[in-house]
């Protein structure tokens, strides 16, 4: 049974900074721009306009000042783009193409971002900066993608809300522009999915065939899963723009584009081992759902009954 998306999102994995500043802030916002008559895509747009502004303070980096306001002007962004969500939410207004807007205003900022800082390192270090910054882009797109694909897993497991991340590789067999750079993100998400995609044909098949038990299999999962989702975390846009503003205020953008190459580059592999072995003795729980129904293991009750399995972690 599908449990419908609430306005804000899911408080157990959300990412710290998030919980406790963005997302109240844009929790504020949210009701006054449905007064306003304000549109989730209007919403997204400024987003996406104080993210090319944020590019053009950062540019000036070497004067704190710039490098303040181009913190400032990317938490503005974080707000609204955590607003165009709940805004969508609280008036049934989801659309696949807000979606696409929404994934291409944040692509936005941050490629305005970069190319701020490149403009201003190619001036004392010469051309092949740019080398350096495309290829923390490409990383960054990996590793985000990543991110995205387990919260949005863990929501529609966990929960039943929205889609899983899999079946979208069909959309990349269409012909028009957005379903096509749709398709792209979906083969990037699979790419890190590990041993989620036998996951989630085993969670498919073990809901078919027991959907009385789908309220305890969904608790097992939140149960097993929400820890290592918190993980993921460190890879959201959050701590990218606390790091970027912490590099520039050192004048030292070249050490955040590094940490974005290597360090998270490290993370995302660490984080794709747990989660390989986690999804496998997730696997291996559901395998008790064939046991004898008398059979104690809480997960074969029809109720959700809390159960002691570890948490990954």
């Amino acid at each position: 049974m599908d449990i419908s998306e609430p306005v804000r999102r899911t408080s157990e994995i959300e990412e710290i900074t998030n919980l406790h500043v963005i997302h109240p802030i844009s929790s504020y916002l949210t009701p006054r721009f449905a007064r306003l008559g304000i549109t989730p895509n209007a919403v997204s747009v400024s987003g996406m306009a104080s993210g090319l502004l944020a590019g053009l303070a950062y540019h000036q980096y070497r004067d704190p000042r710039c490098a303040v306001a181009g913190f400032v002007l990317m938490i503005a962004w974080h707000v609204l783009d955590g607003a165009d969500g709940q805004l969508a939410r609280l008036t049934n207004s989801q659309s696949h193409t807000g979606k696409i807007l929404d994934g291409i205003c944040d692509y936005v900022t941050f490629i305005a971002v970069y190319t701020g800082l490149a403009l201003a390192l190619v001036r004392d270090h010469g051309a092949w900066v740019w080398v350096v910054v495309v290829l923390a882009g490409l990383c960054h797109a990996v590793q985000s993608a990543a991110y995205e694909m387990q919260r949005q897993e863990y929501n529609f497991w966990g929960w039943g809300r929205g889609s899983s991340a899999f079946p979208k590789l069909a959309v990349s067999r269409r012909r028009g522009p957005g379903d096509v750079l749709f398709g792209v993100y979906a083969r990037i998400q699979h790419l890190t999915a590990g041993g989620a995609v036998a996951l989630h044909r085993r969670l498919s098949a073990t809901l078919a065939a027991h959907p009385d038990r789908a309220p305890a299999v969904r608790l097992r999962y939140r149960q097993a899963f929400a820890p290592l989702v918190r993980r993921w975390s460190i890879l959201s846009a959050n701590y990218r723009t606390i790091g970027i503003f912490i590099c520039a205020l050192a004048r030292a953008p070249l050490l955040y584009f590094g940490i974005e190459i290597v360090g998270l580059g490290l993370v995302l592999l660490a984080l794709m081992v747990r989660q390989r072995a986690c999804d496998a003795a997730f696997g291996i729980e559901l395998a008790t759902l064939g046991q004898d129904p008398a059979d104690p293991d809480p997960v074969t009750r029809a109720e959700p009954v809390p159960a002691p399995i570890p948490a990954c972690v």
